[in-house]
């Protein structure tokens, strides 16, 4: 972020509020679970004392809220997350992930009734940066990608 932390309102800081802003309250927030959600506790701790900032409602930041099934320790949270991801639910239902990530449902109206849909900034296979001219745009929408990335291509 240019060197420093991020605005402390939009900095993870709670599994909770991110859950409920991706899943129910924001329907533009597309982050994605990261590998250290599966083996690294050390990631959910501010074990160098950063000042991360105030958010708006008081909230001083630090360590990441943790849900009530984790006991507050970073290391249960890791490991019954990774039991949930290896389990025989999400091996019986990974297809459906497959086809909104890599499949028929991330494009066209089977991505439109599985409420799959993204700005076209993020289609790279729909967009052609070589042929935006004026570099205001262009800079814009490059910014766009490397701070939430791209769509993969269709398997």
């Amino acid at each position: 972020q240019g060197g420093s932390f991020d605005v402390a309102d939009r900095m993870f800081h709670s599994v909770k509020s991110t859950w409920e802003s991706a899943s129910r309250d924001n329907m533009s927030d597309v982050r994605e679970l990261i590998p250290e959600f599966f083996y690294l506790p050390e990631f959910l701790t501010n074990a160098n004392h950063f000042e991360l900032g105030c958010m708006q409602d008081g909230t001083v930041l630090g360590d990441v809220q943790l849900p009530p099934w984790a006991d507050g320790d970073p290391h249960k949270f890791i490991v019954l997350h990774r039991q949930a991801l290896e389990s025989d639910y999400v091996s019986a239902h990974l297809h459906r992930w497959i086809d909104l990530i890599f499949g028929h449902k991330q494009h066209g109206s089977a991505a439109v009734e599985a409420v799959n849909t993204y700005h076209p900034y993020f289609y790279g296979d729909k967009m052609d940066l070589n042929n935006i001219k004026d570099p205001l745009i262009k800079s814009t929408i490059l910014g766009f990608i490397s701070n939430f990335g791209q769509i993969p291509k269709q398997v």
